[in-house]
Formats: C-alpha cells, structure tokens, sequence
C-alpha cells in the first residue's frame, strides 16, 4: 500500500476544527421532534434513529439515553439493551430493505473513527452486493438514492412496540 505523507495538511485540518458546545445526540435526545430528528423508537436506556448522513440507505443509529462515551460506562442492562436493538434493527431491515448483509459497528474515540466520540452510539448498516462502487473511491462521493422521509414512515412503526 502506499501511503501519502501531507504534514502541512495538518495546520489546515486543525484550523478548521470548530469543536461543538452540545452533544448532538443529547440534543435530539432533549427534544420532541422524533421525526424531525429521525428517531424510530426510545426505550428505557437507548434509542433507534436514522442516519442523517448515511453509509447506505436505511443507516440505523443506537444511542445510549445518558451521554456515555465508552461500552464499560454503559450499565449491563444498557449494553443488553442495545444488543437487543441491534439485533432487531438488523431484522428489521432486512424485511424491509432486503439486504445482503449488514454491518454492525462501534467506533469507541476519535482515533478510531467515531465523527462523535463524546456519546457511544452503534451503527446498524445494510449492504447489497456492489453498493459500493467507484464514486466514493474516485470522487469522494456516496450516492443515497432514497427519500430519508419515506423510509422513516416505512420504518417508525416497526420500532414503535420493541421492547416494551
């Protein structure tokens, strides 16, 4: 593999970085605009939202209630839970969205890639065969050829009774 060395990209990468004031996800969590935010279902120590920024289409989140930023500060009822969520959402999708395959992922810390490291979420994502393809590789750009409000009707309902 060859790697590129760009050290005078780093000034610009830290210039750039405007670190946030709130947790995103605790916002979303303060509020009561569940479609708006795309959240599919709140349960008693996690909730289900969809991906503003999806890998692919139908890109679930699971977030912890409390502002966690690692498994071990979970409670083990927490973490069952979110097993638990991730294990259906990965159903769910299935049924719906009839994919090949899913990913199931948590990025713990920035150097490990979490684009939020301060609030432990876990991704829940659908692969096809060939869903990936040369436009993010060449150009840098991931073609989502969904309506995000279609697919939060077609999936709030299945989230709705989880669990309860």
């Amino acid at each position: 593999m060859d790697i590129l060395n760009a050290p005078w990209r780093q000034k610009y990468v830290e210039q750039t970085h405007k670190p946030r004031t709130e947790c995103v996800f605790c916002e979303i969590l303060k509020q009561d605009t569940d479609q708006e935010n795309l959240v599919l279902g709140r349960y008693k120590h996690n909730a289900v939202l969809m991906n503003k920024y999806p890998y692919n289409a139908g890109h679930l989140l699971i977030i912890p209630l409390d502002h966690i930023d690692t498994l071990e500060g979970l409670t083990p009822e927490a973490r069952a839970e979110m097993m638990e969520l991730a294990s259906a959402a990965t159903g769910i999708i299935g049924k719906l969205f009839k994919n090949q395959g899913t990913n199931i992922g948590i990025n713990m810390g920035k150097a490990a890639g979490a684009g939020i490291p301060e609030h432990l979420h876990t991704h829940v994502v659908p692969r096809w065969h060939g869903d990936t393809n040369f436009l993010p590789v060449i150009a840098g750009t991931k073609q989502i050829s969904v309506d995000m409000a279609e697919m939060y009707q077609q999936l709030k309902p299945l989230f709705g009774e989880l669990l309860k």
